[in-house]
């Protein structure tokens, strides 16, 4: 049998399985994994409306680097900070030195109805979306009124990514509202380069379809039928 293991009746593991044999399509993997892969699938067999679509095309590599760089620095505070701040400020009371509301620092706005309501009040500088969100209706509506309203748009790879910038575990949306003065060039020129391959594209965007790719069996017996 050459590399196989031959059978004999007193070793039942080997049952004459090949020693190079590739096992992976006997594996049983998790139900998220087998879902995501499906998902995948029928994304690519199926046709895609341009709604949804548009989320399929991301930030290239040195721009997403660029804003997650920019966004890190925005990171709002943790429970443990926000607990220090107000114990501070409670013992600074408590000492009678007068209570002086701290002013906020301009943080990440996350969530998409508080993004949305940012969006209608034109108080947000940039937008940005996760392509991966699950189910896609809970964003789907959302470059629609950033085009009515201005406000730069954009999609970047992955919700996980978006939730560490929040300290969660993943995030749909997060905006922009304010940053310091030293970074308003760095958020000018992101905003500069994203209104270019998103807001002034929208119409070309919303016409393009996805989806429509067959699969290799299909494609084969397609060729065999044209012999």
């Amino acid at each position: 049998m050459g590399e196989c293991n031959e059978s004999s009746p007193y070793d039942k593991t080997s049952s004459a399985l090949c020693l190079r044999q590739d096992l992976t399509c006997f594996v049983k993997w998790p139900h998220y994994i087998r879902l995501q892969r499906q998902r995948a699938i029928l994304y690519k067999r199926l046709k895609v409306p341009p709604a949804i679509n548009q989320f399929t095309q991301a930030l290239d590599g040195q721009t997403a680097t660029q804003l997650l760089k920019l966004a890190y620095k925005y990171r709002p505070e943790t429970k443990q900070e926000k607990k220090q701040r107000l114990l501070a400020r409670a013992e600074k009371k408590a000492a009678s030195k007068g209570d002086v509301p701290t002013k906020r620092p301009p943080a990440l706005r996350a969530g998409v109805n508080t993004v949305t309501t940012l969006v209608e009040n034109r108080e947000a500088q940039l937008v940005v979306i996760a392509h991966d969100v699950d189910p896609i209706e809970l964003v789907v509506f959302l470059p629609a009124p950033c085009r009515k309203m201005g406000v730069p748009c954009c999609t970047i790879k992955g919700e996980a990514r978006l939730g560490r910038l929040v300290h969660r575990e993943t995030c749909t949306t997060v905006a922009f509202t304010q940053v310091s003065s030293e970074d308003k060039s760095a958020l000018a020129k992101l905003v500069e380069a994203i209104r270019t391959d998103y807001n002034d594209r929208y119409d070309e965007i919303r016409r393009h379809w996805g989806g429509s790719i067959l699969g290799p069996k299909s494609v084969a017996r397609i060729a065999n039928w044209k012999k």
